[in-house]
């Protein structure tokens, strides 16, 4: 990365330690670097506080505050951090320090130019967000076996939709692919019995941050 890229500046909303809740690397102890700025507005989302606010930092402070913690996952979110142009040298910047670094984008921008060293964890929205409009299926081509491909299921309604996409796009073809319950919508007992039922070969996933901390912002 060339040295100036340190000095680009993204808005931050927060920079915290946690053990990661959700995908592959659920568990593991890792530093979340949360961007500011979201253009969609999913009915169920739970981080509508990164939407706007947050402070102006380089790439170099991002890096700086990242290298304090103990470990080298890092996991880039937000909002929607593809939505600041500057997320990209930020990602490789990562990547070039030696950090593991995933990306969770909601999958409505375009997913083609991210360092490939990032494994990306990109949402498929189902229609109980209220943004199944904004789904970019063209990112679907991009997908290798390094990503993760994540639906957040609100109903028995999504879960249908879901099932359809499976089979649709090959979705499974081309990468792993989770299947999350809105927490206080759908029963995580529930989702688990129809993903059993109907044989899917998809992983079911629960949000174990919010199984320890609740929705405590910075967890």
């Amino acid at each position: 990365m060339v040295e100036n890229h340190r000095q680009l500046t993204l808005k931050v909303s927060e920079i915290f330690y946690s053990v990661q809740g959700e995908a592959s690397r659920v568990g593991l102890p890792t530093v979340f670097v949360r961007l500011t700025g979201c253009p969609l507005r999913c009915t169920w989302c739970d981080t509508a506080y990164a939407f706007t606010g947050g402070e102006t930092q380089t790439i170099g402070q991002v890096l700086y505050e990242v290298a304090k913690h103990p470990t080298h996952h890092v996991c880039v979110s937000g909002g929607e951090p593809l939505a600041q142009k500057n997320c990209l040298p930020l990602l490789t910047a990562l990547c070039d320090d030696g950090c593991d670094v995933s990306l969770e984008t909601s999958g409505a921008l375009d997913i083609s130019a991210v360092d490939p060293r990032v494994s990306r964890i990109m949402d498929l929205k189902a229609p109980d967000s209220g943004e199944v409009g904004r789904n970019r299926l063209a990112n679907l081509a991009h997908l290798t076996h390094r990503d993760e491909l994540k639906i957040v299921i609100a109903s028995r309604g999504d879960y249908e939709w879901a099932k359809e996409q499976l089979r649709e796009h090959a979705l499974t073809d081309k990468c792993p692919v989770l299947f999350s319950p809105v927490a206080g919508q759908l029963e995580p007992r529930q989702l688990a019995e129809w993903i059993l039922t109907d044989g899917l070969p998809v992983r079911f996933q629960v949000q174990l941050h919010k199984i320890l901390w609740g929705n405590m912002k910075g967890k």
